[in-house]
């Protein structure tokens, strides 16, 4: 029974599937829309959204607030590139908006294993 256990191991071991999160969050953080597995977009879709919110409110802060919260940032994706697209770009647009930066479109079956798509894009 998996009753009150987080998270999905998504058939890998703890270091790879940290590794394809923080690198599948990246992609959506740059291209603002990428196409996966539904599994790999649930497990991506909330750690996403937690890191525009911080984003947020970093923004919203003073200045040694806006510094931590961009080194925060920064630990969890690895990229200074997309930390600034982040904090400069992605939150901004959301100021007036309480969460659901993510869309899920269902894409059908993938022809060769018949894995549920996705796309997770980021809301207009």
């Amino acid at each position: 029974m998996r009753h009150r256990v987080a998270g999905k191991k998504l058939g890998r071991q703890k270091d790879q599937r940290a590794a394809l999160r923080r690198i599948l969050i990246k992609e959506l953080f740059d291209h603002e829309r990428i196409r996966t597995t539904r599994s790999k977009a649930e497990a991506i879709r909330g750690q996403a959204e937690r890191l525009i919110t911080l984003a947020k409110r970093g923004n919203d802060a003073g200045e040694a607030q806006m510094v931590h919260t961009r080194r925060l940032a920064a630990a969890r994706l690895g990229d200074p590139a997309i930390v600034k697209k982040l904090f400069d770009d992605i939150a901004p647009r959301y100021a007036d908006r309480n969460g659901g930066y993510t869309r899920m479109l269902k894409l059908g079956p993938r022809q060769g294993d018949n894995a549920e798509m996705v796309i997770l894009e980021l809301v207009e």
